[in-house]
């Protein structure tokens, strides 16, 4: 199972990762360059300085478009030329930096611009709900949202028990996680849930680029 969080807020920067830390795991931050430090109406984007942190605390950085503008709003160079100045970006914060997955902004696919994003990323993940298992496209990667209220605690232990009973690959994606989190979010009890759910059952717990990795061994 894989815990990703999109844009991103500085809780789950700080809040959400320290969450992951308790357990020992990393997760997936995927991230428009454009946002970083910048202030919406549902919350404050993380900091370069969190972002860093969270690179050096072995957490993935992970690609949106630099814009945040929605994949089939581009055509292919202007998507290419889009991805690399959010590369260029994160290679001037931190050279170490390597953004080598993508999440579709907003959750929407393009299948026009499949090819193009297959060559510069391992995956593209969208938000279609669903366990990855048996067939799996890496450039549509099915997710679960981690989002209250509309994911329960019985939601989170039925998907679970599914990517277990398929020996399948469970992505969660969430925003901000707050106590009271806004419609993109969860709490901190949700996301703890979910973590010692898996640990319960056996499930490994990886950043989208670990599960490659693990799955390469």
């Amino acid at each position: 199972v894989s815990f990703t969080f999109d844009d991103i807020p500085d809780s789950a920067a700080t809040t959400g990762a320290g969450i992951l830390a308790e357990k020992g795991v990393h997760g997936t931050f995927y991230v428009s360059g454009n946002l970083v430090g910048s202030l919406s109406p549902q919350w404050q984007h993380a900091s370069e300085a969190e972002l860093i942190e969270l690179h050096r605390q072995g957490h993935e950085i992970a690609c949106h478009t630099f814009s945040h503008k929605k994949a089939f709003e581009f055509d292919r160079p202007a998507l290419a030329a889009e991805t690399e100045q959010n590369f260029n970006y994160f290679k001037n914060l931190d050279p170490a930096i390597e953004l080598e997955n993508f999440a579709y902004p907003w959750g929407l696919g393009s299948f026009p611009l499949k090819k193009m994003l297959q060559r510069k990323f391992r995956s593209c993940r969208g938000v279609m709900p669903g366990v990855n298992h048996g067939w799996v496209d890496l450039q549509f990667l099915r997710a679960v949202p981690l989002i209250e209220p509309g994911t329960d605690v019985a939601a989170i232990d039925r998907f679970l028990d599914e990517a277990l009973n398929t020996n399948g690959w469970l992505i969660f994606y969430s925003h901000d996680i707050k106590p009271s989190p806004s419609q993109y979010g969860c709490s901190p009890a949700l996301l703890r849930h979910a973590l010692a759910a898996a640990k319960r059952r056996g499930i490994l717990v990886k950043s989208v680029a670990e599960t490659f990795e693990y799955l390469r061994a």
